[in-house]
């Protein structure tokens, strides 16, 4: 009696990477072959409307190959709902991220799958160096640590969208509601057994980074909000700090004003006072206003995203 394999899902979203599906692919497909006493493999793509030939070449190779599916949105949706939206495309046992720069090694999936057969649903990359400049380096190393120490569950440093999950937790995934997406933060919460292993990132070899320094401070602004009451609990820690100093020092001028009635009048001082109250009302203000806004967006509902094209996805599977 034989034993079915597990299919295992890669999925991968891309945005103007022409120059590295055909590397992706090569490899991909040899990966396959290596593995294929122990598991078979599907291609999942999501191309984020690039503006290039990707999704050209994307059609060229799933005419060749069913293993290769595809979906194509109608805009740039964001990295994050970019792969959730694929996730929900993905028909395997499990599902391994990557990225098709190939920064991270598809190969790695020989190790992620021992780990994952030896029953951890979440196995994740833990990145041992990376090939950028020290100040980006050491600015994403800060990020990861107040984001983990910000965090109501603790969130893996070092570790990035590059991972292999159970389709237990895509199940889970794919019911919660959230308009901005952190899924690092999202599959940490879930719980169930995880682990990762420690790996050198590559460098690029094609095409450009999309994360710029404004982005990864959004990304990071989203994992904290997304993660995390304590900006809320500070804005009402820091409001009555500022109401015990004010009146300390209405006591303190009431005080000076009966010792030193020939002292002149504090004009300037008040003005700073109202101009920093004004300034740290609105930065708290500002603090509330981004948890409402991600309760509206999720009230409102919208779409993950929408598909423009398929590739060997048949329109009764689309789930966007």
């Amino acid at each position: 009696m034989s034993i079915q394999r597990p299919l295992v899902s890669i999925s991968i979203p891309v945005l103007n990477e022409s120059g590295n599906i055909a590397t992706l692919y090569s490899r991909l497909d040899a990966l396959a072959t290596r593995m294929a006493d122990r598991c078979d493999l599907e291609f999942v793509f999501s191309d984020n409307h690039s503006d290039d030939n990707t999704w050209e070449l994307l059609a060229e190779l799933a005419a060749k190959d069913s293993r290769v599916r595809a979906i194509r949105f109608s805009k740039n949706y964001g990295f994050q709902r970019s792969i959730l939206a694929n996730y929900m495309h993905t028909k395997g046992d499990a599902v391994m991220q990557i990225d098709a720069d190939l920064q991270d090694p598809p190969e790695m999936l020989e190790a992620f799958f021992e780990q994952w057969q030896a029953g951890n649903q979440v196995v994740y990359g833990v990145r041992r160096k990376r090939p950028e400049s020290w100040l980006l380096n050491n600015f994403r190393r800060l990020g990861y640590w107040a984001i983990d120490k910000l965090s109501e569950h603790p969130i893996p440093r070092d570790v990035g969208d590059f991972r292999l999950v159970d389709r237990k937790v895509v199940d889970v995934l794919l019911k919660a509601k959230t308009a901005n997406p952190y899924l690092r933060g999202m599959i940490a919460a879930i719980g169930f057994n995880q682990t990762g292993i420690v790996y050198d990132r590559d460098a690029r070899t094609a095409g450009e980074s999309k994360f710029n320094l404004n982005r990864l401070v959004r990304l990071g602004l989203t994992a904290v909000l997304n993660h995390s009451t304590v900006p809320l609990r500070a804005a009402s820690f820091i409001g009555l700090l500022i109401l015990a100093a004010s009146i300390l020092g209405a006591l303190y001028y009431v005080l000076l004003r009966f010792l030193h009635p020939e002292l002149p009048p504090g004009l300037a001082s008040i003005h700073i006072l109202v101009l920093f109250g004004i300034g740290l009302n609105s930065f708290l203000l500002g603090i509330i206003g981004e948890y409402l806004l991600r309760i509206y967006l999720v009230l409102r509902a919208d779409p993950v995203a929408v598909v423009q094209q398929s590739l060997n996805i048949d329109a009764s599977d689309l789930k966007l």
